[in-house]
């Protein structure tokens, strides 16, 4: 079994998909749900997917300074990424901070920085969309947007001006759930 077919099967043996009805951070309902969450509180699988994304950058030949995640979900992800890679972290804030210096970002960004950000899952694209503006701000590049699952339903549109790489897409996922029920 291989490391992506090894993260696709966590999904199920960690039961971070759920069935029900869910309103996700895009506004829209959906009748399942993909905790990343669950997977990345559980060290094997965060360890998993920061080994992925390095094998992934490498593979496609992506070049980065930094790596970055918008909070919540991503934090983990892109610590882990961080320390897999040696490259520094940079957090993204979804509004600046109320005090102190008000910043949207922790850690440094440098104009010309190329920013690996990356992403727990991916709707439509809007959450990273404002991270990666808030980056750009600050004279960052977003070398790319690497994102666990991408749900499929509008995030690589959307993200067109970026390079999009997801780990895994709903359609594998829901492939192997269909070949675990037969």
């Amino acid at each position: 079994m291989g490391s992506k077919d090894e993260l696709i099967e966590m999904f199920f043996s960690e039961g971070a998909i759920l069935f029900g009805r869910f309103v996700l951070t895009s506004g829209k309902e959906s009748d399942y749900y993909i905790n990343v969450k669950k997977l990345i509180t559980n060290p094997k699988a965060l360890k998993l997917i920061a080994e992925l994304m390095k094998e992934k950058t490498e593979e496609l030949g992506i070049e980065f300074d930094r790596v970055a995640g918008p909070e919540l979900g991503a934090v983990p992800i892109a610590t882990a990424l961080s320390l897999e890679t040696g490259k520094p972290l940079v957090i993204v804030r979804k509004k600046p901070k109320g005090h102190g210096t008000g910043s949207q970002i922790e850690g440094e960004v440098k104009p010309g920085d190329r920013v690996l950000l990356v992403e727990d899952v991916t709707t439509t694209g809007g959450s990273v969309l404002r991270s990666a503006e808030v980056l750009e701000k600050e004279g960052a590049e977003v070398a790319a947007i690497l994102v666990v699952v991408d749900r499929e339903e509008g995030a690589r549109e959307n993200l067109a001006d970026y390079r999009f790489v997801p780990l895994v897409t709903v359609s594998e996922l829901f492939a192997r759930r269909g070949s675990v029920e037969d």
